[in-house]
């Protein structure tokens, strides 16, 4: 695939780009000016970029049909079996297969060994609630994120069913999987283009013809309006005729087309999402410390009461696989699908429709969104903008001349942007009885558009008058031609086709003479923003998120919307990003400064997505056509907006109900929440689990104590259940992209499991030695009492200080999870108290654990506090060496370095600057000395 360069004169189809300077004058008249105003003005060439496709030469020798026979059936037959049928290949997953995906995992997996260690030991209790909790988990991902079709299937829907093809000398009705490279098709107007095919440059009816056919490739490409295709051009698969007819003989079928690349590019995008890398991490971490501890204790156990009935290898395991149990975070996967379904949920409610559940969290990372201009950013519609102006005349005029001259129901988009903007601008076109008559003018003559003459033609009665007078109406250089020339016009057009806007000249006779043409004005068109675009791109970038503009249209109309939109003017051409003298760091590092690309293909899109990946950036891809579906599969978050076809929907994770980009502003809001309770619940979860284990390690092999099975199985159900809640909790939005930080979070996950390690030890040895509580008594277990609502209350407190990296008093848990969470230590102290599966302890000490546990939750708050001022990035590379930290620190420090050295020369600048302003000063006021003194 290549971009080949059109020369073309300006004219009523043709793209046009951007600069020179636009004035107005006091009589509201646009004034256009250039730097040599005496110069005879001339019309600028200017090249219109589309896409070429390659041909190899053994493909090009089939392709020489006669087209006024077609192919023969047999060679149909061979070239089907050559080629394969013209249709793209079906991938289908297997329900039951993606429902047993759900299972896998190194979370899962840890949990799905708990359950095989409870069957084994034959503790049916946890084995049930174990097992359930994996079918529960599975069945939140599973019924979330079904989708109704795939992207495949969608794509396969956009080709046509049936076309018109020679085949042995006949004229004939064929499926289009059928068709193969060499076929002589039909195209008319409204047809689908079945396959990529070469315009021959003959009729439907067999006679040459010079004319060239409208085709909309806006959903292929991302250009705004129809191109302009002539013989020899090439069209695609799924555009569409929207004038002409001719033949065309068919270049590639299938997976080779245009469409089917994409297709190709959507297949091979299957890749692991963030967030399960996120939890595979954290689950290896705690399976690494869970495997390590419990093994000491196995082994330890084994070896010292060997020859003892306590020493058999059932009997050990049986009180090593409870610990495991315990240990095990089996609700972690279970609470973050419901944060993460209850999120959706909330987004549902705000038009925001998301598809694949994890979507939710990664949003919340999504640090650059590259957005598709037409159609997302633009409204993919032409309308009237701004016109030149001359002679006196005024915007009502030359929108009402222009309607005048307006074919009424022409299927074009200009000829309905005129009228459109006329009929909502002019009083006398509004709440006319009748829709067909222009209220004081009657049309008496029309003759059409003309691609030879290039204009229209209107004769108009003055009903109040009885005058008659003509209106023309077409390309700019033709309707300045009419007038005798216009050099002014002839500026004003270069003007607007530099900046991307489609010109289009008006020109009516002078009274008394129907011969005499003087200039109206040109018309100014073009897709414009979306009225919400340029406002949710600077809410994006107060929320740390950048937008990129990445479209298939013209680099000029680019860099126009990007002006309008409030983005900056660095837009590139696609040629950057498979440019072979720039290595693959160069083009990745246009990518990151670049505010958008243009006139590229899917492949092209794909490739920045990649590029910006592969740089470590979470990226979200908006997008409406079949040429943006690639790039959203790919993207980390793919987000199908409003009026998207079915492949770019399917190929999304997150579809917007609501027209243009603003509602993604509260996905992000929305899924930052979110986010921060999914943060604050794993980093309570592991602090939990590290200091469980941490603690019954070191008491066991210390002291060979050990808590009642039911007692460990209580703590984790108890405290998991009353933690689902957080799903609904209140929760602090960042300003940034967030990013889980992982060093950073187990870093402070162990700090903190010493703290309570620390007080879960005072607990034990004071109750034991101050107040003789025994340690190994078969009649007296209140020590593991003490010890159960201890460490049932004193680590589930400090999920309240894990809600965010401030102190938690900045932002207080929602009333629900306040209950939730306190409830459930309530409950423990009442088992406790009164003695359900263990001794009572009484009120004293009930009261008195969970006093302690809340005044020891404000001195971990204080700490958390203070590591999380204390970290820093190069804490974390130094913590957690890896080549990507190190050479993510090394970069930054050069940085540093580089941009000290810019302000120290801006400085210094500054400096000359201002001594500068003081000599002037002084100059100027001497000056004034001087003349008053004369």
């Amino acid at each position: 695939m290549s971009y080949e360069k059109d020369t073309e004169y300006q004219s009523i189809g043709s793209e046009q780009p951007v600069l020179s300077e636009i004035t107005e004058t006091p009589d509201h008249h646009h004034q256009y000016t250039s730097h040599d105003e005496k110069k005879e003005a001339e019309f600028e060439n200017h090249e219109h970029v589309q896409v070429a496709d390659d041909i190899p030469p053994e493909l090009e020798a089939l392709l020489h049909t006669d087209p006024s026979k077609g192919l023969t059936t047999e060679e149909a037959q061979t070239r089907l079996e050559q080629f394969g049928r013209n249709e793209l290949a079906e991938v289908k997953t297997n329900p039951i297969l993606k429902f047993l995906s759900y299972f896998t995992g190194a979370i899962a997996y840890l949990i799905e060994l708990a359950c095989i260690f409870a069957a084994i030991v034959k503790d049916w209790l946890d084995f049930g609630i174990i097992l359930a909790l994996l079918i529960v988990n599975a069945f939140i991902g599973f019924i979330e994120e079904a989708r109704a079709e795939s992207a495949l299937d969608a794509l396969k829907q956009t080709l046509a069913l049936k076309a018109k093809v020679w085949r042995n000398g006949h004229f004939i009705d064929l499926a289009v999987g059928e068709i193969v490279p060499g076929d002589v098709i039909g195209l008319r107007l409204g047809d689908i283009i079945p396959a990529d095919a070469r315009l021959l440059g003959i009729s439907v009816t067999g006679g040459e013809t010079e004319g060239s056919l409208s085709i909309d490739q806006s959903a292929l490409t991302g250009e705004s309006l129809p191109v302009e295709k002539k013989k020899g051009d090439t069209v695609y698969s799924s555009s569409i005729v929207k004038q002409g007819q001719m033949l065309a003989v068919v270049t590639k079928t299938g997976s080779n087309t245009f469409i089917g690349r994409a297709a190709n590019l959507i297949s091979i995008t299957v890749e692991q999402g963030h967030f399960q890398k996120v939890v595979n991490q954290i689950g290896n971490f705690l399976i690494l410390i869970t495997t390590i501890l419990v093994l000491i204790i196995l082994i330890y156990q084994l070896v010292k009461f060997r020859g003892t009935h306590e020493g058999e290898f059932l009997t050990v395991l049986g009180h090593v696989l409870v610990l495991t149990i315990a240990a095990i975070p089996v609700g972690l996967p279970t609470v973050l699908s419901v944060t993460m379904a209850v999120g959706a949920k909330q987004l549902a409610a705000k038009k925001v429709i998301v598809k694949r559940l994890t979507a939710v969290e990664e949003m919340a990372s999504v640090s650059i969104l590259c957005s598709d201009k037409t159609g997302t950013l633009t409204l993919n519609e032409l309308t009237f903008d701004e016109p030149y102006l001359t002679n006196n005349f005024t915007k009502d005029d030359i929108l009402l001349y222009s309607y005048l001259s307006a074919e009424p129901g022409a299927n074009d988009p200009i000829e309905f942007a005129v009228r459109t903007a006329a009929e909502s601008t002019l009083e006398i076109l509004q709440n006319r009885p009748n829709q067909h008559e222009i209220p004081g003018y009657k049309v008496t003559a029309f003759v059409p558009f003309n691609p030879t003459t290039k204009m229209t033609h209107a004769t108009v009665l003055n009903t109040e008058t009885k005058e008659s007078f003509k209106v023309a109406k077409g390309a700019p250089q033709v309707i300045i031609r009419l007038v005798g020339g216009d050099d002014d016009a002839v500026r004003a057009v270069n003007t607007l086709a530099r900046r991307g806007l489609r010109a289009l000249g008006v020109a009516k006779t002078i009274p008394g003479d129907l011969n005499t043409y003087q200039l109206v004005g040109m018309i100014s068109l073009l897709d414009p923003p979306r009225p919400d675009s340029a406002e949710t791109i600077r809410r994006c970038r107060d929320y740390g998120v950048e937008v990129k503009m990445i479209t298939g249209d013209q680099l000029i109309i680019a860099k126009e919307v990007a002006m309008r939109l409030g983005m900056q003017r660095v837009i590139l051409d696609a040629n950057h990003l498979v440019d072979p003298t720039k290595s693959e760091e160069e083009v990745t590092e246009h990518c990151e400064r670049a505010d958008g690309f243009a006139q590229v293909i899917p492949e092209h899109k794909y490739r920045v997505v990649e590029l910006l990946q592969k740089k470590g950036l979470l990226v979200g891809m908006t997008g409406d056509g079949v040429n943006d579906a690639p790039a959203l599969k790919k993207a980390n978050v793919g987000i199908a907006v409003h009026g998207c076809t079915d492949a770019a929907r399917s190929a999304a994770d997150i579809v917007l109900l609501a027209p243009g980009l603003s509602t993604i502003v509260d996905g992000i809001t929305t899924s930052r929440a979110i986010f921060q309770r999914m943060r604050s619940y794993a980093l309570y979860r592991i602090t939990s689990t590290v200091h469980f284990l941490m603690f019954f390690f070191c008491i066991i092999i210390a002291r060979d104590w050990q808590m009642k099975p039911e007692l460990l199985i209580l703590i984790t159900l108890l405290n998991d259940a009353a933690t689902l809640v957080i799903s609904v909790d209140n929760a602090k939005i960042s300003r940034r992209p967030d990013k889980w930080r992982l060093g950073q979070l187990i870093t402070l996950s162990v700090v903190l499991s010493v703290f309570l390690s620390a007080a879960s030890f005072a607990h034990f040895f004071i109750a034991r030695d101050v107040f003789n509580i025994p340690e190994h008594d078969d009649n007296d277990k209140r020590l593991q009492t003490i010890m159960y609502l201890h460490i049932s209350s004193c680590p589930h407190f400090v999920i309240f200080s894990t809600r965010l990296s401030g102190y938690f008093w900045e932002s207080l848990p929602s009333p629900m999870f306040f209950i939730a969470v306190m409830g459930t230590q309530v409950f423990a102290m009442f088992i406790s108290v009164y003695g359900v599966l263990t001794d009572a302890i009484g009120w004293p000490w009930g009261i008195s654990i969970i006093g302690v546990s809340l005044g020891y939750f404000f001195i971990l708050d204080f700490i958390k506090v203070q590591i999380f001022k204390w970290w820093s990035f190069e804490l974390t590379a130094t913590l957690w060496p890896s080549p990507s930290r190190k050479a993510k620190l090394h970069s930054r420090r050069e940085q540093k370095i580089h941009d000290e050295k810019i302000r120290h020369t801006v400085s210094k600048v500054r400096k000359v600057v201002l001594i500068c302003k003081v000599i002037l000063a002084f100059r100027y006021a001497k000056e004034k000395r001087v003349i008053k003194e004369k």
